[in-house]
């Protein structure tokens, strides 16, 4: 009587698999290093991040944690981008205050009217709040000078974001792939296990 072909045991190894990643000495994250956090940011909103990254990605195995780990930090990087750009130009609209003073007063006038109302003084606050009404002027034509001033800055930040963000979709596209390519896998052989069990059963003499 022909010998029956094994089963292979799908459930069995990646419960194997599950048990080997439980019992590690060191926790997968601790592997992967620690979080990429610089001054000024609160690392419990990039764990929150990670956190539901992981819930809706539910990694498979320890490479497509590691391809999580990557798309959050690539997310994080472009959210920082566009964080400091918004920084970069508040930090610099005394630049942009200058520029717009200078048709009003003189050059070495606005320059310093422009630093002082950047450090707050209440005077130089009061002075040009009386000269932007004076000229027809809002605080948006001082960030547009700003913006104008620092463009350069500005299209980096926006290349740097965007190249992070390409790179973010690649690695889920890559995990997408990845998980198709297991399930066709699967289904092969799963199609090539039935064919087996079919000559078996078909078989003289099979019970």
């Amino acid at each position: 009587m022909p010998r029956q072909p094994r089963l292979p045991s799908v459930a069995a190894a990646s419960t194997a698999s599950a048990l080997s990643r439980a019992a590690s000495p060191v926790p997968c994250r601790a592997l992967l290093g620690p979080r990429p956090l610089i001054a000024g940011e609160d690392g419990a909103n990039y764990d929150a991040i990670l956190e539901r990254m992981s819930a809706d990605v539910a990694p498979a195995d320890f490479v497509e944690e590691i391809w999580v780990r990557n798309v959050v930090d690539l997310v994080w990087d472009s959210m920082r981008l566009r964080r400091l750009k918004s920084q970069l130009l508040h930090a610099a609209a005394h630049e942009g205050l200058a520029r717009v003073l200078t048709p009003l007063r003189d050059a070495v006038a606005a320059d310093g009217l422009s630093r002082k109302w950047a450090m707050g003084d209440k005077e130089a606050v009061s002075e040009v709040e009386w000269l932007l009404r004076r000229a027809g002027l809002a605080i948006d034509a001082v960030m547009a000078q700003t913006l104008a001033a620092r463009i350069d800055d500005v299209e980096r930040i926006d290349r740097m974001a965007t190249i992070a963000e390409a790179r973010r979709d690649a690695v889920l596209r890559d995990i997408r792939a990845r998980r198709a390519a297991f399930g066709q896998a699967l289904r092969r052989a799963g199609q090539a296990i039935d064919a087996e069990f079919e000559d078996v059963a078909s078989a003289p003499g099979a019970a």
